[in-house]
């Protein structure tokens, strides 16, 4: 018996865990499918290589077909470890911006979501490099900095430990091009040019198992974590024409259990926009139709769970380059493998410390747009598809991604077997507007690369080719070089009373046929009801901080 069963220690779960363990009295069950994060590649930034499509710590998902990729099916990851995402992510920090949550607000009807309502839920937990005191940073950051950003939280924000010539062309190109410089994506309005900052300690990854977790949660004997445990089932039971959530089965190494919760508590599925709707899904709670056809049980006829999944699909433009060395030919060696090494090993810099994307902008697809609809991702490397060997040539890739796509995908359990993967279907590129965007970001990145601060390296372009010139074309090729940037959200959507497919409400609690389900809420990326103009990875940190605050105060 528990008065907390958190599902998924990810992003999400390790935050409440530890907020809502905080309280000696109340007992605390966080669940894991996956195992601890003592793999050590895992904490080695670089290693998101050897994380991503390796089952110890991927659930190795795959889309359907995409007809908007030409027929190409995605490698889709999520973290299956104690971290969840947030363990084989790019580590970059990034809110979104203030639009993103005054979207959220007026989409709910609920004041609390509005950016200037969030922004103290993203500073509670935020530890920044630049208010470090001991390193004299503080004398770096103006009072507009330290208005916006936080110090002394469990979350550790940290500037790179490395520079590129070719990636400073790279921003001084996009400076010729109209795109300012910026030393902070994160005050409201991201526009702009310069390097990510990124969630490392000392140039190891910072996950949220190292910050909520330990050592703080394990000390606590109200608090108890269980790996390798899979929820199969949501345990449901109406009562008084009410429907309240009792408890779940688990699957754990040690058989099926049963885990109930105290009256008055509460299960907060925190498994992530895949896997909070698939065990909605199982447990009866989603589209009538669809589990009818599966044989399922209805328990709660919510046409939205699996619904209005959105992501960022990256289109990945290739430039070779002369008179410089990238990683493709840094890394191509023996010796440069072995200076590689070295460099993390006696200083903590250099590539094994890098994000997989160094270098970041923010701008707009055309003159008309008010804020900045596209993100780009700069690389000082280039290979066929993410998992294959580097070229053997030097090159840059300029990923950009549409950061409001119009497109909206589907999350669907197969059956009613918990171990079987769901389909998932993002339908990218399946709108106009989408395919518009498509064409004008490729042109876009050709403005920035033809700039004069780049042509000394003379860029020849490999992907997709210069001889593609028209929409049609570009879109075609955008199809067949786009891939995911690990950013689904919006599953379980949050929003207004007359949203058909809100699952949940602005406080989180999954809809009912009266009211809400009694004990059941979602706090993951899965409610948001538009993704956000960047990654997710921190903005999925500030819902957890805002829900379990809301827990705490049974509201």
């Amino acid at each position: 018996m528990f008065d907390f069963i958190i599902v998924g220690a990810g992003t999400a779960g390790c935050l409440l865990a530890n907020r809502l363990s905080a309280d000696p009295e109340k007992r605390v069950l966080l669940l894991e499918a996956g195992g601890k994060d003592d793999y050590h590649w895992i904490h080695i930034p670089v290693g998101y290589l050897h994380c991503i499509g390796n089952p110890r710590t991927d659930w190795l998902y795959q889309t359907e077909p995409e007809p908007g990729l030409n027929g190409r099916a995605l490698r889709y990851p999520r973290g299956k470890v104690l971290g969840g995402c947030s363990s084989i992510n790019g580590m970059i920090y990034m809110r979104g911006q203030s639009r993103d949550y005054e979207g959220w607000a007026a989409a709910t009807g609920d004041p609390a979501w509005r950016w200037d309502a969030c922004l103290p839920f993203f500073k509670q937990h935020e530890n920044h490099w630049r208010l470090d005191q001991a390193a004299g940073a503080s004398t770096q950051a103006t009072a507009a900095f330290k208005a916006a950003h936080g110090h002394g939280g469990e979350w550790r924000i940290e500037r790179q430990r490395l520079r590129w010539d070719v990636l400073d062309a790279f921003a001084q190109a996009a400076v010729q091009a109209g795109i300012p410089a910026t030393e902070d994506f994160n005050a409201g309005n991201n526009e702009g040019v310069g390097y990510f900052e990124v969630n490392q300690r000392k140039g190891l990854r910072w996950n949220t198992a190292k910050a909520f977790l330990r050592p703080i949660c394990y000390a606590r004997p109200n608090f108890e974590l269980w790996t390798g445990s899979t929820v199969q089932r949501l345990r449901l039971e109406r009562i008084d024409g009410a429907l309240h959530c009792l408890g779940a089965e688990v699957h754990t190494p040690r058989g099926i259990e049963s885990v109930s919760l105290n009256p008055g508590g509460e299960l907060l599925l925190a498994a992530g926009a895949i896997g909070s709707p698939q065990i909605l899904q199982l447990s009866g709670i989603g589209p009538a139709a669809l589990l009818q056809g599966l044989g399922i049980e209805v328990q709660q006829d919510l046409p939205g769970v699996g619904s209005n999944l959105q992501d960022h699909l990256q289109i990945r433009s290739v430039f070779k380059v002369e008179g410089t060395a990238t990683l493709n030919t840094q890394s191509a060696s023996l010796w440069g493998k072995a200076k590689i090494a070295a460099e993390y090993a006696f200083k903590r810099s250099g590539p094994m410390s890098m994000a997989p994307s160094q270098l970041g902008a923010f701008t707009r697809s055309s003159p008309d747009k008010t804020w900045p609809d596209l993100e780009y991702h700069v690389q000082p490397l280039s290979l066929e598809a993410f998992g294959e060997p580097l070229h053997r040539f030097n090159a840059i890739t300029a990923s950009v991604c549409n950061l409001n796509p119009s497109s909206r995908g589907t999350v669907q359990i197969r059956s009613d077997d918990p171990l079987q993967a769901p389909a998932i279907a993002p339908n990218y590129l399946s709108t106009d507007e989408d395919r518009r965007v498509a064409a004008a970001s490729l042109r876009l990145t050709r403005k920035i690369i033809a700039q004069p601060a780049f042509a000394a390296y003379r860029p020849d372009e490999y992907k997709p080719g210069p001889q593609y010139q028209s929409d049609e074309e570009l879109i075609a090729q955008a199809g067949q070089i786009a891939s995911t940037i690990f950013h689904p959200v919006g599953t379980c959507k949050m929003g207004c009373e007359d949203d058909a497919l809100a699952v949940v409400d602005s406080r989180l609690r999954v809809r009912g046929s009266n009211g809400v389900i009694k004990g059941l809420r979602v706090v993951d990326a899965s409610v948001m009801p538009a993704i956000t103009s960047g990654n997710t990875n921190s903005p999925t940190l500030m819902i957890a901080e805002k829900a379990a605050a809301w827990v705490l105060a049974g509201e």
